[in-house]
């Protein structure tokens, strides 16, 4: 099995059963993400301990890129404080932005999203989630939208 299989395997898995879906009840914040280029619609909810990730769950409908974006990205915060999470997102955003970036091996699964910088049109279904979560830690009002 080469590379590119394994990560649509990941993908696939991902959308058809995603981790940590639903509401998050008990929840700290949630935001909640649109993207009104394909549709995609999600909610994030996170629980803090202090300015560590203790949950995180996800709802809406999308994408498969979408939806295994959102399940591989709750597996990968949970228990991460803040800054890692930063850090992760702008190593995920090289990853889907930059054509034949390498994939840094700590990132795990999340690698598998690095086929989508061969679809730019497709990189604001896999990011919807990361600005989502994003304005849930800031505990902003405002609702997300990737126009």
């Amino acid at each position: 099995m080469d590379l590119k299989e394994l990560y649509r395997d990941v993908i696939l898995d991902h959308n058809r059963q995603p981790r940590n879906f639903g509401a998050l009840t008990g929840a700290d914040a949630h935001a909640d993400g649109h993207n009104p280029l394909c549709g995609d619609r999600l909610t994030v909810w996170v629980r803090l301990d202090g300015e560590r990730v203790a949950d995180i769950r996800f709802e809406g409908t999308g994408c498969a890129i979408s939806t295994a974006s959102a399940s591989l990205m709750t597996e990968a915060v949970k228990g991460k404080d803040k800054a890692t999470i930063e850090a992760l997102y702008r190593q995920i955003h090289t990853l889907l932005t930059q054509h034949d970036a390498p994939a840094d091996p700590s990132l795990g699964k999340l690698a598998a999203l690095g086929g989508v910088s061969e679809f730019p049109a497709r990189v604001k279904c896999a990011t919807l989630c990361w600005h989502t979560l994003n304005a849930a830690l800031e505990r902003s009002a405002a609702a997300v939208t990737t126009e």
